[in-house]
C-alpha cells in the first residue's frame, strides 16, 4: 500500500479486520488501567477505521506531510480508540499502546499535542474542536492549498454553544473543505442525551446553519463512504456527517449499555475479547 494515497479504497472485509483489531486493543487497554472509556471506543472503532484508512490523506511514513488532511479529535477523552486507530494505522507502533495513560507516556486519557504531529490539537475541552478545525479550513482556502479538515464531535458536545458559533462561522464562510463528524451515540457523562437534553432533529439545525448534512449508520462502511464522498463533492458549504453508532459495538452484553465511564475488570475484559476474537 502506498504511504501517500488519495481516497485509498480499501474492500470492506479489510476494513473490517482493522476495526475489530482496533476493537481488540480498545479493550485490552482500558482493562490495563480497569475504568475507562470502552463503550465509545467500541462504538467509533467503524467510524475511525474509515476515516483513518479510507478517507483521510495522510503518510505513514511522513506525520508532518504539508498537504495531510487535518484530523481533529473534539471528544480528546476517547483516547483509547484514537491511539488503537493510530497503532493499526501504522502512524504509532503497537508496543506503545501498553504505556496507555502511564506516568510520562504520551498516550494519555485525554489526546493531546505531546503525542506530537498525529494531534493536530489539544481538545480537552468539550466543544471546542469544530472552531480549531474551522480556523485552520478557512487558512488552507486562504492559501489555496488542498487538504481537507476533518471533526470527530461528540453528541453531547453540541449542548456547547461555541459549536454553534462555528457553524454559523463555517457555513458563512463557505468552508466546503470542512466536515464535521458527530458521533451519535446518545450517551454523555450524565447518561443518555435526550434525557439532559433534547437535541434532535439535529440534521435539520445543520441545514437551517448552511450546512450539508448527512445521516448514516456509522456501522456499515458503504453507507460511510456514499456520506464521505457527498462532502467531497459540496461545494460553498461545509458538511456534518451525523454517523449513528452504538455503545459497547461488537460485543452483545455491552451493546446499549450506557455506561460514559466504565469499571472494567479483568474478567469482563477477556469476556469481551472472547468474543471479539471469535468473531475476527
Amino acid at each position: 500500500m502506498q504511504a501517500r494515497q488519495k481516497h485509498n479504497r480499501p474492500d470492506e472485509a479489510a476494513l473490517k479486520n482493522w476495526a475489530q483489531s482496533i476493537r481488540c486493543n480498545v479493550v485490552k487497554m482500558v482493562a490495563r488501567i480497569g475504568q475507562g472509556y470502552v463503550q465509545q471506543g467500541l462504538g467509533a472503532a467503524d467510524l475511525f477505521t474509515y476515516l483513518y484508512f479510507a478517507e483521510a490523506r495522510l503518510d505513514i511514513n511522513d506525520p508532518k506531510w504539508d498537504d495531510r488532511d487535518r484530523i481533529f479529535l473534539s471528544t480528546a477523552h476517547n483516547s483509547a480508540v484514537f491511539h488503537a486507530t493510530l497503532a493499526e494505522r501504522g502512524l504509532i507502533d503497537n508496543s506503545r499502546l501498553e504505556t496507555y495513560t502511564h506516568d510520562g507516556s504520551q498516550l494519555e486519557i485525554n489526546v493531546s499535542e505531546r503525542l506530537g504531529a498525529l494531534v493536530e490539537a489539544t481538545c480537552g475541552s468539550l466543544g471546542q474542536g469544530l472552531s480549531v478545525a474551522l480556523g485552520v479550513a478557512q487558512s488552507a482556502k486562504r492559501q489555496n492549498r488542498e487538504f481537507r479538515s476533518y471533526v470527530v464531535l461528540g453528541d453531547g458536545e453540541l449542548q456547547e454553544g461555541q459549536v454553534w458559533e462555528a457553524a454559523m462561522y463555517a457555513a458563512s464562510n463557505k468552508l466546503d473543505n470542512l466536515c464535521l463528524i458527530v458521533d451519535l451515540n446518545y450517551l454523555q457523562v450524565e447518561g443518555n442525551t435526550n434525557k439532559v437534553m433534547i437535541m434532535d432533529p439535529i440534521d435539520d439545525k445543520f441545514r437551517a446553519f448552511g450546512w450539508q448534512a448527512e445521516v448514516v449508520d456509522g456501522h456499515n462502511f458503504n453507507a460511510m463512504r456514499d456520506a464521505f464522498n457527498k462532502a467531497r463533492d459540496t461545494t460553498g458549504k461545509p458538511t456534518v456527517i451525523l454517523a449513528k453508532t452504538i455503545v459497547g459495538k461488537g460485543v452483545p452484553f455491552l451493546e446499549n449499555k450506557m455506561s460514559h465511564n466504565m469499571i472494567f475488570p479483568a474478567d469482563v475484559a477477556e469476556q469481551c475479547l472472547s468474543v471479539l476474537e471469535f468473531d475476527a
